[in-house]
C-alpha cells in the first residue's frame, strides 16, 4: 500500500528536478507518472518528449538521486517513456496567469467552514509578507464576495477579466458575475467553460499565492479545478466529528488520485472558548484532525476555536485576521498559515 506521508516527501524531492524540454520541474511538467512508494521501493515513470538524448538521461540520473535522498527510501526504479502530454491523453497541468503558487482549500462536506479558512488563510499569507488572491471556484455557493465585502461586477470582456481587490487582496468569484437571489442551474459544457475562464482568464497581477476556494465534495467542478491546473497544494478542511471526518478521506483520496500534494489538514471549530474564560468546550466533539494525519500521514497543520466573531468578521466583509489580527482566532489562523508555507519548499523565494 502506498504510504501517502513518504509519496508526499518523494513528490517534494523530485519538485528539485528540472524537466530538460519544458523549463520547470518534472513533477510540475506532470513528467512524473504512476508514482508508487511501497516498502521503501520508489518506481514511477518519466515520461518526456525525448528520451535519447545524453539530458533525459541526465534527468533521469538525478530524478533517481533525488527520490534516493528522502530518508525512508532504500531502492529507486525510474523508466524513461516517450510520452509527450498530448499524446498520452492527460494533458499538462497549466499553470495560472500572474500566481507563482495556487492553494486549493478543499473539504469532503459542506458545513465546515471552508470558506472561513480559505479567506482568513488568504489574509493571515498577506499579513505575513505575500501578495496573496482569492478565486472563489464554488460555483453553486459563492460565499467569498460578501466575506470581504466585494460589491459589483467586475470589469473585463469575454476574453479577459479584472479582479476586484478587497483589503489589499485580488478576488473573483461567480457571485460577482450573477445576481445574489439568482440559483447557478449550469451544468456540464457550460458550467466547465466558466471553470476555466476564471482559472485562466483572469487578470491576476502578480500574485505570490492564489487561494482556490473548492466547491465541497469530489465532483465535475473539482475535477476540473485540479486536473487541468498547476496547483502547489491542498489544504484540506474538517471539523473535529466523525461525519466530516468520514468525507474529508473521499477529498485526500481525490487529491492523490491526481497527484496533488496535500499540504496539511485544518480542523476548525475545534472549540469554544467563552470569553473571559479558561474554559474550553469542545462542541463538535475533538480529535478529527489527529485521526486523518494518523491514517494518511497527512500533517495537522491547524486548529482554528469557533466563535461569534468569526461569524461576524464573515457577515460583515471584514475577516477576523483582519478585524482582531492580535486574538486568539487570528493567532491560529496565522500559526496555520506559517505551518502551511513551510510545507512549501520554494515559498520563501516568492518574497
Amino acid at each position: 500500500m502506498t504510504n501517502p506521508s513518504a509519496r508526499d516527501a518523494v513528490l517534494q524531492a523530485l519538485g528539485t528536478v528540472r524537466d530538460p524540454d519544458r523549463g520547470t520541474d518534472i513533477v510540475r511538467s506532470n513528467a512524473v507518472r504512476e508514482l508508487r512508494v511501497e516498502d521503501g521501493k520508489v518506481r514511477f515513470l518519466l515520461a518526456l518528449p525525448k528520451t535519447s538524448t545524453p539530458e533525459a538521461a541526465a534527468c533521469r540520473a538525478e530524478a533517481e538521486r533525488a527520490a534516493m535522498g528522502v530518508a525512508s527510501i532504500a531502492s529507486v526504479e525510474v523508466k524513461l517513456v516517450n510520452a509527450p502530454p498530448e499524446q498520452a491523453g492527460m494533458p499538462g497541468k497549466r499553470p495560472i496567469p500572474g500566481a507563482r503558487h495556487v492553494i486549493a482549500v478543499s473539504s469532503g462536506k459542506g458545513g465546515v467552514g471552508k470558506s472561513t479558512v480559505c479567506v482568513n488563510l488568504a489574509c493571515a499569507v498577506q499579513a505575513l509578507g505575500y501578495r496573496t488572491g482569492v478565486l472563489d471556484g464554488d460555483i453553486y455557493g459563492p460565499n467569498v464576495p460578501l466575506m470581504l465585502g466585494v460589491r459589483g461586477r467586475p470589469e473585463g470582456s469575454s476574453e479577459r477579466l479584472f479582479p476586484f481587490v478587497s483589503h489589499g487582496i485580488q478576488v473573483m468569484s461567480m457571485g460577482m458575475l450573477v445576481p445574489e437571489d439568482q440559483p447557478m442551474i449550469w451544468r456540464g459544457p457550460m458550467l466547465n467553460k466558466a471553470v476555466q475562464q476564471f482559472m485562466f482568464q483572469v487578470d491576476w497581477h502578480d500574485l505570490d499565492f492564489l487561494f482556490v476556494d473548492m466547491p465541497p465534495g469530489t465532483g465535475d467542478v473539482q475535477l476540473t479545478l485540479t486536473q487541468n491546473t498547476d496547483i502547489t497544494g491542498a489544504v484540506v478542511v474538517t471539523t473535529p466529528q466523525e461525519v466530516a471526518v468520514q468525507d474529508v478521506r473521499k477529498a485526500i483520496r481525490m487529491f492523490e488520485k491526481i497527484e496533488v500534494p496535500i499540504l496539511g489538514i485544518v480542523e476548525n471549530m475545534a472549540w469554544f472558548q467563552p470569553p473571559g474564560s479558561n474554559e474550553r468546550y469542545e462542541i463538535f466533539g475533538s480529535g478529527g484532525g489527529a485521526r486523518i494525519e494518523a491514517e494518511f500521514g497527512t500533517p495537522l497543520i491547524g486548529q482554528i476555536p469557533i466563535g461569534i466573531p468569526v461569524r461576524e468578521g464573515g457577515d460583515s466583509g471584514m475577516p477576523i485576521t483582519l478585524s482582531d489580527p492580535s486574538g486568539p482566532i487570528a493567532t491560529a489562523f496565522l500559526e496555520t498559515a506559517r505551518a502551511m508555507l513551510a510545507r512549501i519548499p520554494t515559498a520563501a523565494a516568492t518574497r
